[in-house]
């Protein structure tokens, strides 16, 4: 008994309309820049444009850099935060709201 396996690649196309002169002459001249087609120059273009973004954590490091060099400028952050008492459900209170008019 044989099996026959298929593999079959689909390939999207898609047809740009209404393409103004203008536009299909800098695609010639940047495609012809690059090396490539106008095809493959297009490709390229709509895969960089596509691309998602790229997040920029370099911000942590230079944070983390600050943090070393100045510490932690002698702040006990747990001191600044009130104390929890009780629950909130067992003494409810309603928001003052007189400030907001």
């Amino acid at each position: 008994m044989f099996a026959v396996i298929a593999s079959i690649a689909v390939v999207a196309t898609i047809t740009v309309r209404q393409l103004s002169d203008d536009t299909h002459a800098r695609l010639r001249m940047r495609a012809a820049e690059h090396g490539r087609s106008v095809e493959a120059e297009v490709r390229a273009i709509l895969d960089e444009v596509v691309e998602p973004p790229r997040v920029d954590f370099s911000w942590r490091d230079d944070l983390l850099a600050l943090g070393d060099k100045y510490g932690d400028a002698g702040l006990e952050l747990e001191s600044l935060i009130p104390p929890r008492t009780g629950n909130a459900w067992d003494s409810p209170r309603i928001p003052d709201f007189s400030d907001f008019e």
